[in-house]
C-alpha cells in the first residue's frame, strides 16, 4: 500500500489526491507490521476508486453543504442524521416508517452547477417502448467531466449492480457503470443508474463486473456516493404512492418499484425544486414529467401483447427483446400536446412515431369509437425555426411531424382492457381495407 500511495503522491493531479495518498501512507505505517490480507486486485481497485472520487466536483444543493465521508470511514449508526429514533416503526431493512408523510430531501442528487439539463419522466425511445420511469441528469457538452452524485437524504445503500452490458436493441454493447439503490427512511428510496464511479466505501463492497447483490452501507444526507459522466438516471420510489396510470400492477412484477415511481421533484426543498424546474427541458408543468397514462376503457397508455407476460416479456426482463410485445399510445415527454405511438415491434424492431394530423387524441378513444387508423410519421423537435440538436438546454420546444407516411396502425378497443391491433409497415391508409388474420390482441 505504501508503494501505491507513494506513486499517487508522485503523480497526483490534485491536492485532494495528494492528501488522500499521504493518509494511506500514514495508515499503512501504523499497521504494526501486519501483512495486508487483501488481494492485489482489491487494493488496486480501491486505490483507483479513491483517486477517481477525489476528482469529482464536491458541491451539492445550494441550501446545504455536502457531507463528505473519508474513504472507508465507518459511519456512526447512532447519528441522528443517519438513524431515526429507536421507537420509530421500521421496515424489514431497518428504515423508518413515517405515518405523517415523507421527509423533504435537502440535498440535490447531483451537482446541479455542473449538470446541464434534466430530461423529464416519460421518454419513449428505442427499447424504451413504454415511457421511462426515471429522469436523466445530463451534460453532453463535456462528456469526460465527472459530476458528483450525492445521497439526497440519510439512508442505507441496499443494492449495487456492476453493469457491463447494455440491453438496447442491436448487438450487445459493453458498458462500465453501476446501478445503486438507497433506501431512505419512511417509504422512500432513490435509484441511480449509470454511475460511472462509486465512492471508496461503496466501491469496496461492489460486486464483480456483470454481477449484482445486496449490500448494507449507511450514508448520511448529502454524502458523496460517486460520480457520473454525460448522463445518469434517477428516480424516487415511494411505496406509499401507487400510480393510477399503470392500471394492472401485475404487469410490472419484474420491476416492482415502477408502480411507485413518484414524480421526483416533489420530494425536494422549494429551492432545489426551482433549480430542477429551470434545468428541465419541459416548458410546462409538471416539469419532472409523467409516465403513467392508462385510463380504463380508453386507448391511451400502455398495452401488452397477449401471451407475452406483460412488461417482463416471454423470457423475463433480462431476456432478449423483452419489449417486443409492448405498445404505448401516449404523449411526448417534452411536448405533451404531441401524440406518440411507440411500438415494440415495427418491421422487426422497436420504433416511435408521431401520427399524421396529431389526431385522434387517444384519451378520447373508447369502445364506442370507430376503427382507429393512425398513419405513422417521424417527427423532430424545433427550437423556433431551427431543429433542436437534442442535447443543448432549451425550453419552449415544439414538435414537427414529417410529411412522409412510414406505415399504418389499425386499432380497435374490443373491451375496456382488450385492444385489437395490426401494423402495416410501408403502407398508407388508402392501402388498407381493414384487419387481416395477422391482427394481434393486446391487453392491460
Amino acid at each position: 500500500m505504501i508503494r501505491v500511495a507513494l506513486m499517487m503522491i508522485r503523480h497526483c493531479s490534485s491536492l485532494a489526491t495528494m492528501v488522500l495518498a499521504i493518509a494511506m501512507v500514514a495508515a499503512a505505517c501504523s499497521d504494526d507490521g501486519d501483512d495486508d490480507s487483501s488481494s492485489a486486485t482489491t487494493e488496486a481497485t480501491t486505490v483507483a476508486a479513491t483517486a477517481v472520487a477525489a476528482t469529482v466536483a464536491p458541491t451539492a444543493a445550494p441550501t446545504a453543504a455536502p457531507t463528505e465521508v473519508a474513504p472507508n470511514e465507518t459511519l456512526k449508526r447512532g447519528s441522528p442524521s443517519a438513524t431515526p429514533a429507536a421507537s420509530t416503526p421500521r421496515t424489514s431493512s431497518g428504515a423508518a416508517l413515517c405515518p405523517d408523510g415523507a421527509p423533504t430531501f435537502e440535498f440535490a442528487p447531483v451537482d446541479l452547477d455542473a449538470t446541464e439539463l434534466v430530461v423529464p419522466l416519460g421518454m419513449m425511445y428505442g427499447s424504451h417502448v413504454t415511457p421511462v420511469d426515471h429522469i436523466y441528469f445530463q451534460n453532453f457538452r463535456d462528456p469526460d467531466l465527472q459530476i458528483a452524485v450525492y445521497s439526497p437524504a440519510a439512508g442505507t445503500v441496499t443494492r449495487i449492480e456492476n453493469m457491463r452490458q447494455s440491453s438496447s436493441p442491436g448487438p450487445a454493447r459493453e458498458i462500465d457503470d453501476y446501478r445503486l439503490v438507497i433506501e431512505h427512511d419512511c417509504s422512500l428510496s432513490s435509484i441511480f443508474i449509470h454511475l460511472a464511479t462509486l465512492s471508496p466505501t461503496l466501491s469496496a463492497v461492489a460486486p464483480s463486473p456483470g454481477d449484482h447483490g445486496s449490500v448494507d452501507v449507511s450514508v448520511v444526507a448529502g454524502e458523496l456516493i460517486g460520480g457520473y459522466r454525460a448522463n445518469v438516471d434517477y428516480n424516487v420510489v415511494d411505496t406509499n404512492v401507487t400510480l393510477p396510470g399503470l392500471l394492472v400492477p401485475e404487469h410490472y412484477s419484474d420491476e416492482p418499484w415502477k408502480i411507485h415511481a413518484a414524480p421526483p421533484f416533489d420530494y425536494f426543498t422549494d429551492e432545489i425544486q426551482q433549480r430542477l424546474n429551470a434545468l428541465s427541458l419541459r416548458s410546462e408543468a409538471p416539469f419532472d414529467g409523467r409516465f403513467d397514462y392508462d385510463i380504463d376503457g380508453r386507448l391511451v397508455g400502455n398495452w401488452f401483447q397477449q401471451g407475452t407476460n406483460g412488461y417482463s416479456g416471454i423470457d423475463g426482463i433480462r431476456g432478449e427483446r423483452y419489449w417486443a410485445g409492448h405498445l404505448t399510445v401516449a404523449y411526448d415527454h417534452l411536448v405533451p400536446s404531441h401524440v406518440v405511438l411507440s411500438l415494440g415491434t415495427f418491421d422487426g424492431a422497436s420504433a416511435q412515431f408521431g401520427v399524421r394530423g396529431n389526431t385522434p387524441d387517444p384519451a378520447d378513444v373508447s369502445v364506442a369509437s370507430d376503427l382507429i387508423v393512425y398513419e405513422l410519421v417521424k417527427y423532430d423537435y424545433m427550437d423556433g425555426d431551427t431543429y433542436w440538436d437534442r442535447r443543448s438546454p432549451d425550453t419552449g420546444l415544439t414538435a414537427l411531424n414529417d410529411d412522409a407516411v412510414r406505415g399504418v396502425v389499425l386499432m380497435q378497443l374490443l373491451s375496456d382492457r382488450v385492444l385489437k391491433v395490426e401494423i402495416f409497415p410501408g403502407l398508407t391508409a388508402s392501402d388498407i381495407d381493414g384487419f387481416s388474420d395477422a391482427a394481434l390482441l393486446y391487453e392491460r
